[in-house]
């Protein structure tokens, strides 16, 4: 059965454009030019992905995307001119999958769809961990954000496994230590914090520098939005 599609786009050209390239790729793709139509779409038809302009003449993108995010956890990719880092995570807040600034190329798109189908399959595969917009895949010890590899080094693989197991859950330096480095482990608890700072480098240079939140006094947690 074919994957439906919905685009969310007022600009005719990109809109015709994406339709040609994903029914070529063998999507079934619809379009709604505003955000009303959209929305009322959505409760219409079954869709297996959105893609969502930010600027719209009637509601914008964020609003659909909170209102979507409401009642329905398909997954929204936001088509954006802009390119600050407020924007993005404003996106990224209001329940979007994953962005893409304009202009893109079809090829990077198909590779975020191919990302999110995969993110989208952890309740069939026990060896991955998903908390938007990061995969772990831990039989081969391998991390992922917007269809590409995050290297990280085996420890820093482990803290991060850890937390996203325990998404929601604050977890205090102790408990890391313990699951983490081990039992038996007779250093001092700043190794986590050390090693917290590392993570965040890695996941700063791709825009997700909010991704572990510090929860002062008590430890560190990675939320679900």
């Amino acid at each position: 059965m074919k994957k439906k599609i919905l685009i969310v786009e007022d600009e005719k050209s990109i809109t015709r454009f994406l339709e040609l390239e994903l029914r070529h790729e063998g999507y079934e793709v619809k379009v709604a030019h505003d955000g009303r139509s959209a929305l009322r779409m959505m409760k219409e038809e079954d869709w297996q992905l959105v893609i969502l302009d930010i600027m719209l003449p009637d509601l914008s993108g964020i609003e659909i995307c909170r209102r979507i995010r409401s009642d329905n956890q398909v997954p929204i990719i936001m088509l954006t001119a802009k390119d600050a880092v407020p924007d993005r995570v404003s996106g990224l807040d209001a329940g979007a999958d994953d962005y893409l600034t304009k202009p893109f190329a079809i090829e990077e798109l198909l590779a975020r769809l191919r990302a999110i189908e995969r993110r989208h399959s952890w309740e069939e595969e026990a060896n991955v961990i998903g908390v938007t917009p990061i995969t772990l895949y831990l039989d081969e010890r391998k991390a992922e954000a917007y269809g590409k590899e995050i290297k990280l080094t085996a420890r820093e693989f482990d803290l991060l496994s850890y937390l996203m197991q325990n998404k929601n859950h604050v977890l205090t330096r102790e408990m890391i230590l313990t699951k983490v480095w081990g039992y038996d482990y007779a250093g001092d608890t700043n190794v986590v914090d050390v090693y917290i700072r590392y993570l965040r480098a890695k996941l700063e240079s791709i825009g997700l520098e909010y991704f572990i939140e510090t929860v002062r006094g008590v430890g560190y947690v990675v939320r679900e939005h």
